[in-house]
């Protein structure tokens, strides 16, 4: 269940955002994509698939009422320039995301966390499952596999109450469920131990996680087994 305000919370927390972002399918880093998104100035409508003139090129993996936004966290940035070098722009919104925010991490945001923005209701769903496009887009050999190593991923969110949102307007926690775990913790176990009896009972205990992800947790439950990745991160069958 929701908490009007978890104990956790002593305030109500507010997150401005730095940008807001849309895109238009092109070909580009040799990829039909819409990663190459251009800031929105003005209300805009979030439906439940999105902003208003987002597209997704990859329907099947990308997009719909369970990953209707994307939100990476701008700070890092800083993180993959320090890493990588300045050959390449390393700026939002490079990773494809919606949203852009300063404050607001993959440490302390939680699954299931719902914010209100503008006329608009949205909970976080899942963290970004990390893909080849973004190796192409960055021109980083196994850049998607890093990203997935540190949980530094981003999160989406599905669209509880649809309405006008705009730049100027913050996120407003208003609710945090019991339990809740963070995008960190639950990558940790995803990602990082990905059959752990204890970890997969967690997961499977959060309401709120993608029916995706969820698929996947009753699946490794009950096989004992992990999905093939290769695909996902590098574009091919095998390493």
């Amino acid at each position: 269940m929701q908490d009007a305000l978890n104990p956790l919370l002593s305030s109500t927390p507010t997150f401005e955002l730095a940008n807001i972002y849309r895109g238009k399918v092109s070909e580009c880093y040799g990829l039909q994509t819409a990663m190459n998104k251009v800031e929105v100035l003005g209300d805009v409508y979030l439906s439940d698939t999105g902003l208003d003139g987002d597209e997704t090129a990859d329907k099947k993996h990308h997009g719909g009422p369970e990953r209707a936004l994307h939100h990476y966290p701008r700070e890092h940035y800083a993180f993959w320039r320090k890493k990588h070098g300045d050959e390449q722009d390393w700026q939002a919104p490079g990773m494809g995301e919606n949203i852009s925010t300063v404050g607001m991490t993959e440490d302390t945001v939680c699954i299931g966390d719902r914010y209100q923005w503008g006329d608009a209701i949205i909970e976080v769903s899942q963290p970004r499952s990390p893909c080849f496009k973004l190796n192409q887009r960055w021109d980083v050999e196994n850049f998607s596999v890093d990203m997935q190593a540190l949980s530094r991923c981003g999160w989406l969110y599905r669209v509880i109450q649809t309405g006008t949102v705009n730049q100027q307007l913050p996120l407003v926690l208003i609710s945090r469920p019991e339990k809740a775990m963070t995008l960190r913790e639950v990558c940790d176990v995803f990602f990082g131990d990905p059959l752990n009896e204890e970890g997969l009972a967690k997961l499977r205990e959060l309401r709120a996680l993608s029916e995706s992800w969820m698929g996947v947790v009753k699946l490794r439950q009950e096989t004992n087994e992990v999905e093939n990745w290769n695909f996902r991160l590098l574009g091919r069958a095998a390493p």
